[in-house]
């Protein structure tokens, strides 16, 4: 299997990886929801968890690649805030821990050109007619 077939299976591994995750153990994602989001956190946290589920589904599938990796690249733009509500609120805690959230942060611009990079590859194998 070539670098160009794996890409989209690991990114749809990943974001169902994140999916489950979100239902197994929530509360770690329920305390990272910005406040200023009307509603629970949980139904915050389970509608992120459906929509990483989904978009997994969507990016396995070569007919729904593209538009679900584009997707996918719109989802990691909108949980950066989460991301960013992480990193102020850990600003307190052991050195380790606080540079792990402050880490996370520059992790996001890759995951997103990941993700543009596979609805890219949808878009080419479509011309090529691989799909």
């Amino acid at each position: 299997m070539s670098r160009s077939e794996r890409s989209p299976l690991l990114l749809a591994g990943l974001l169902a990886g994140m999916g489950v995750a979100h239902f197994a153990v929530p509360r770690p994602f329920d305390a990272i929801v910005p406040r200023t989001l009307p509603g629970s956190p949980r139904a915050w946290t389970y509608a992120s968890g459906v929509a990483e589920l989904a978009l997994a589904a969507g990016v396995a599938l070569p007919r729904t690649r593209r538009t679900a990796a584009l997707a996918a690249a719109g989802l990691f733009v909108g949980v950066f805030p989460a991301n960013v509500k992480m990193a102020w609120d850990w600003r307190h805690r052991p050195a380790p821990l606080r540079a792990a959230a402050v880490a996370r942060l520059p992790f996001q611009a890759p995951l997103v050109l990941w993700a543009r990079s596979v609805a890219e590859g949808a878009n080419t194998a479509k011309i090529e007619g691989r799909s």
